[in-house]
């Protein structure tokens, strides 16, 4: 049975952004090296040996309805952060309430697109909730007929958990769209701006609006 659980460190710390960005790397490289013949890797292939060293931060979303998902698998970083298993719950429970309407966008580019996504994570602060970030990576698997579309996650976070849940606001989104026969080819990166309005906060720096044109 394929699990996901990993352990976490004592505390509720999160990763050094060396720590962030190598475990973002090592589920992405472990995605790619599945897709030796052009394609997308399907759910039945994934080993979770193949990403031991960061599956406390490994996820695993279904689609149940056009830009919404739930978890299937959820590692425990993810627990962490929600204070409860997140097996069955959607994957909007992680966002705060004006970053859901721009990330069920972004969901569907995964599902029906097939595109990657990276994206930038800022979490609410208040007393019992302090700095915090994070990194969501969401690779699509392949489809299996009359079931749901699913997809690879990796979050990784900077800063403290804290005592109570956290909830996240989007501060930036990289998106990859796979082209090409097989899927072999990936197109350049397109960084979108945000077009929510950011979430008030006790305090903390702006978000990060990432932006480019295509020429």
């Amino acid at each position: 049975m394929l699990t996901f659980f990993g352990k976490r460190p004592q505390g509720k710390g999160g990763d050094s952004a060396l720590e962030a960005t190598a475990a973002l790397q090592v589920v992405r490289g472990y995605w790619e090296a599945l897709r030796s013949s052009g394609g997308l890797p399907s759910r039945a292939q994934l080993d979770p040996r193949g990403m031991a060293d960061c599956l406390d931060k490994v996820f695993l979303i279904e689609q149940i309805a056009p830009g919404l998902a739930r978890f299937r698998l959820a590692g425990m970083l993810l627990n962490d952060l929600m204070g409860m298993d997140l097996r069955g719950m959607p994957l909007s429970a992680l966002f705060e309430p004006v970053a859901r309407t721009r990330m069920a966008q972004e969901l569907d580019q995964v599902f029906q697109a097939q595109a990657i996504l990276q994206i930038g994570l800022e979490a609410e602060r208040s007393i019992g909730r302090p700095a915090l970030s994070g990194q969501m990576l969401l690779l699509p698997l392949a489809g299996v007929a009359d079931a749901p579309k699913v997809a690879l996650g990796c979050l990784t976070t900077e800063g403290t958990i804290g005592r109570q849940p956290r909830r996240f606001a989007l501060s930036g989104v990289v998106r990859e769209a796979l082209a090409g026969a097989g899927l072999r080819v990936v197109t350049e990166v397109a960084a979108t701006a945000l077009d929510e309005p950011a979430p008030p906060r006790t305090f903390g720096r702006a978000d990060l609006r990432l932006v480019s044109s295509r020429t």
